[in-house]
């Protein structure tokens, strides 16, 4: 019963930051601020949702689950180097989402 708790206390923390993240992607203002919510809110909601599934899958084997630490390490790994990419190439377009000439 108290597995049941931490498993559903978890997929509610791991969803609300995937709605916030989501909901600032799509209401925040320029590029740079958009870049926020799915690298910082929506990576943390993707954490708290791989941890109640490992809490779920290990009772119910009784063994630890490695795959979901595997989507662990991979998301948290390529989520900051994908925002840099993609902050780096607004920076040198200098597009619509990117910053302006001050001269």
């Amino acid at each position: 019963m108290l597995s049941e708790a931490l498993i559903s206390l978890f997929l509610l923390i791991g969803g609300a930051f995937a709605l916030i993240g989501s909901i600032g992607l799509a209401r925040l203002p320029d590029l740079f601020t958009r870049l926020h919510g799915p690298t910082k809110a929506t990576t943390l909601g993707v954490g708290g949702i791989l941890i109640a599934s490992v809490l779920h899958f290990s009772g119910q084997e009784h063994a630890l689950s490695l795959h979901e630490l595997l989507i662990t390490l991979f998301l948290f790994a390529t989520a900051p180097v994908s925002a840099y990419l993609i902050a780096r190439s607004a920076l040198h377009l200098r597009g619509p989402g990117g910053p302006k000439d001050e001269s």
